[in-house]
């Protein structure tokens, strides 16, 4: 579907998406950190859907236009962390698994959110009206389950791991949490191997099959 657009088009449908999924996705991580009473994200004024306070040049911007402009048809980013401190939870590591969890399932809602936008674009018969609707609705389901998909990886630091960690006794969590360093690397492993896109094949098939048809699409 997305084939039919433009380059410009393209960049057009997935910025909004592509900064809200990005930026939510943290916004979540430092609310439930608060609901846990840590406020160091919310003291910072990370708190908040403004975009710029999140941004990261690299996982913001470059990264996702990278993707874009090469058509790989997979896209991904990230924005900066929010500032958690473990020290201000009465119980660290079901804190750290809830804080953790609440962003991937932010992007499940997002994408709830755009199937819904999307579902209304359907339903509209004025086509200029409608089909920046639909194409924006698929790039926000796509873009969200991905970043929820990817997230729930146990390597580390994505959330996934953290969950991972939480379920661990304490010795392996942190032995388990030592891998951190080599993360990055791991991904950018994954990414270039094209294992990444094989393993996420499948779990983002069905998904998207899921969010498509609440759609109507």
């Amino acid at each position: 579907m997305m084939d039919e657009l433009t380059l410009v088009q393209r960049i057009v449908v997935w910025i909004l998406p592509v900064i809200f999924a990005i930026t939510v996705h943290e916004v979540a991580h430092g609310w439930m950190a608060k609901q846990y009473g840590d406020k160091t994200a919310d003291q910072q004024g990370r708190l908040t859907l403004n975009p710029l306070k999140h941004i990261d040049p690299l996982g913001t911007i470059i990264i996702p236009g990278l993707l874009l402009i090469s058509f790989t048809g997979f896209i991904f980013g990230w924005a900066k962390p929010v500032p958690v401190d473990a020290r201000n939870f009465k119980n660290p590591k079901q804190a750290m698994m809830m804080v953790a969890l609440a962003g991937p399932l932010s992007n499940v809602l997002m994408a709830l959110a755009w199937a819904l936008l999307a579902r209304i674009g359907v339903a509209i018969e004025i086509e200029f009206i409608s089909m920046p609707l639909i194409y924006s609705g698929v790039a926000g389901i796509t873009i969200n389950l991905v970043l929820a998909l990817i997230n729930m990886l146990p390597i580390p630091p994505l959330d996934g791991s953290r969950i991972v960690a939480g379920l661990l006794p304490d010795y392996w969590a942190w032995r388990f949490n030592q891998l951190e360093r080599w993360g990055f690397l791991i991904l950018l492993l994954l990414l270039a191997t094209n294992a990444l896109g094989a393993i996420l094949s499948y779990p983002m098939y069905y998904a998207q099959q899921l969010f498509f048809s609440l759609a109507g699409l």
